[in-house]
């Protein structure tokens, strides 16, 4: 069967974004501390894959199922989703043509191949008994899908764009649970099909005939609680013939009864933005309708919301009264950025509009962004490679690294050597975890340079 054709405009759904432990450190022996080794900080390091980018389908190697190797390595591509286990470990899941399972131990630095096909053939889920975990259950190839991590260290998986359990190709509202102690996904719900409709019931009241439409490009969020939120993404009327439309509804999920509640934005497609005025919560408040957005989660338990399709507009979502605040960036759309002088901070700093990029939660709370496809100051389009700090205390970004101009080509240095030189390429798409010591992890993505090719590349970025 061939690959369906790659959508141009791949964006990003990142999630796991708040588990902690990516990486792990491990003691040595000896009575005497060794000296610390040199300072790394703001330098980007390559760790493992390729430093050039494959046109799809690329090969990796696999190697035995479940066992570890230096040799091992995740074939190239773009609009995975990734979580971090509570032993440090970084997995990864899908992508385009994908829906093979990979985890990575950096203290090992070894990729391990863990479920899933080793072909990119696009191949259809296997649901078994909804609610019954299996070994033999995997969800279809797909991308763009959305993912969290449970405060149990579940991995949650839902839609997407890709395979059900048939051959029809189109967007997903399957929820998947991975238990990644037995490596056995349960479907909890939604359909086997592509194109399901949605659900929405009364807005505040969980319900289990509740369901999200179909679609890819949202972003997810873990609270407190261990309950999933989901927010927008966009599908097409009709499925795979019809017109593209975005969401702008805002879901919560509870693992416990294993339902879905409606929580704000509108149950209609393409809804405009409510944005009120600058830096006042208010509950008639609300983001409009995108996708490949960025999110985060703050100490305080508020999520937070950056840019998507053609914006880069900023929000922050406080769950205990509901109400939305619009915080930085512009109402309008195509707005460009503002970068001011590399590591300095000021309010009149500002990413421009960027789908698919990067978002990580540091471990003093400060919000970073990488790339994605929009523009440069000079309306540009391309891919990014710049980093983004947010200081949500102070409420200004800082352009850390990178370049300001799209298409940035990428700059490799030694494997395994940090280097204030070395930068990723420009790129959207690639997916990202924080390790237990603060770094932030970058895995592949969509490259600009040749245009519609994908990465393998492992980066490590020590704030």
């Amino acid at each position: 069967m061939q690959l369906p054709g790659k959508i141009p405009f791949a964006l990003l759904v990142f999630a796991s974004l708040f588990a902690s432990g990516c990486g792990g450190s491990s003691g040595s022996g000896g009575s005497s501390t060794p000296p610390p080794p040199p300072s790394t900080a703001n330098e980007w390091t390559w760790m493992s894959g390729s430093d050039i980018a494959f046109t799809p389908p690329s090969v990796g190697v696999y190697g035995t199922l479940g066992t570890p190797s230096a040799t091992n390595v995740p074939p190239a591509r773009s609009g995975a989703v990734s979580w971090s286990d509570k032993g440090g470990s970084f997995w990864l899941f899908g992508g385009w043509g994908l829906n093979d399972l990979w985890e990575y131990d950096p203290s090992a630095k070894t990729w391990t191949w863990q479920g899933g096909s080793s072909q990119p053939v696009n191949a259809t889920g296997v649901y078994g008994t909804q609610g019954v975990a299996s070994a033999t259950n995997v969800p279809g190839a797909r991308m763009l899908a959305t993912s969290w991590t449970d405060k149990s260290g579940n991995f949650w998986l839902f839609g997407g764009l890709g395979f059900g359990d048939s051959n029809a190709y189109g967007h997903l509202n399957d929820l998947w649970e991975f238990n990644p102690s037995t490596k056995m996904w349960t479907w909890i719900s939604g359909s086997n099909a592509v194109g399901a409709q949605g659900v929405y019931g009364v807005q505040g009241t969980p319900s289990a005939t509740n369901a999200l439409a179909s679609r890819e490009g949202a972003v997810g969020w873990t609270d407190g609680g261990g309950n999933l939120w989901l927010f927008g993404g966009d599908t097409l009327t009709g499925d795979s013939s019809g017109t593209e439309v975005f969401f702008n509804d805002l879901w919560e999920f509870s693992p416990a009864s294993k339902t879905w509640t409606w929580m704000s934005g509108s149950s209609t497609t393409n809804s405009v933005g409510v944005y009120g005025t600058l830096g006042t919560a208010s509950a008639s408040n609300v983001p409009g309708a995108r996708d490949g957005d960025a999110a985060w989660i703050d100490s305080s338990g508020n999520f937070w919301l950056f840019g998507g399709n053609y914006l880069n507009d900023l929000w922050e979502f406080n769950p205990t009264n509901m109400e939305w605040t619009w915080v930085s960036g512009s109402s309008t759309a195509g707005a460009l950025g503002v970068y001011g002088t590399q590591g300095v901070a000021s309010v009149s700093n500002v990413p421009g509009w960027r789908g698919g990029s990067v978002s990580w939660t540091d471990t003093s709370g400060n919000f970073w962004l990488f790339g994605g496809q929009g523009q440069d100051p000079t309306g540009t389009n391309g891919g990014l490679n710049d980093l983004w700090k947010f200081n949500v205390s102070a409420k200004t970004w800082t352009w850390v690294s990178g370049a300001n101009t799209v298409n940035a080509q990428g700059i490799y240095g030694t494997e395994g050597t940090a280097a204030a030189s070395n930068a990723p390429a420009g790129r959207a798409s690639a997916v990202g975890c924080i390790d237990a010591s603060g770094n932030l992890w970058l895995f592949g993505g969509e490259s600009f340079n040749p245009a519609g090719s994908d990465y393998n590349d492992l980066w490590r970025y020590q704030p």
